[in-house]
């Protein structure tokens, strides 16, 4: 089973993530130019950098910083989710076996340490949800079982690495969790860490370039 796991599926995940986000991309720029052609009309690259820039750090725009708690829990919560599975050295170790990619590895102490932010960082995250009326009213089931699905490898990996329970069993459960998190993202919310840029790029063309305003 692990075998089986850790091999033809892992490359199965990174096949339906890659060739679905190609595919949905490639797709939405295509129905944008039959649907709103006007967009590429003003579509600039000095004021897309500029959108995407402000938006990608942390109190860069107005309403983070109206939003202190919001803003620090939801940073913290995608650096923990990119940095970890990216940077952590026993996945390094399987990537250089079997790809031969190597990257700089964080020592182990740190990736727990950053496991329990992205915990504690979504715990925040969902009682905004719960809390909140006007996210409340905006928020569905789906968005909770998406939560789990991006919390989930983390805290198999936590279990995995401090061998909670049988180690072989959590070991599997950790890996099938990552390939479901990678397998949901061309087809969930999830692909927001794609589109995020498409998006923010229409923004700051369309109210920097059209309108002469910012969008932070």
């Amino acid at each position: 089973m692990y075998e089986f796991v850790s091999g033809p599926l892992v490359w199965v995940a990174f096949i339906v993530f890659i060739g679905g986000m190609i595919i949905k991309t490639v797709g939405l720029i295509s129905l944008s130019k039959k649907k709103d052609k006007v967009v590429y009309n003003h579509l600039n690259l000095d004021w897309s950098m500029r959108s995407i820039f402000r938006w990608l750090v942390p109190f860069g725009s107005r309403g983070m910083r109206e939003n202190p708690v919001l803003t620090i829990a939801g940073f913290v919560f995608h650096i923990c989710l990119l940095a970890v599975p990216l940077f952590l050295l026993g996945h390094n170790i399987l990537w250089d076996e079997a790809w031969g990619i190597s990257l700089w590895s964080m020592p182990d102490r740190i990736a727990d340490w950053m496991t329990l932010f992205l915990i504690a960082a979504a715990i925040v995250l969902i009682i905004r949800r719960i809390v909140l009326p006007e996210v409340k009213i905006v928020t569905t089931s789906t968005d909770y079982i998406l939560l789990a699905i991006a919390c989930a490898p983390f805290i198999t990996g936590y279990m995995a690495y401090h061998q909670w329970m049988d180690a072989k069993t959590i070991t599997i459960i950790h890996i099938l969790c990552g390939e479901l998190m990678l397998i949901s993202i061309p087809f969930t919310k999830l692909s927001h860490m794609i589109l995020f840029f498409l998006s923010r790029a229409h923004i700051g063309s369309e109210f920097g370039e059209r309108r002469g305003t910012v969008t932070w």
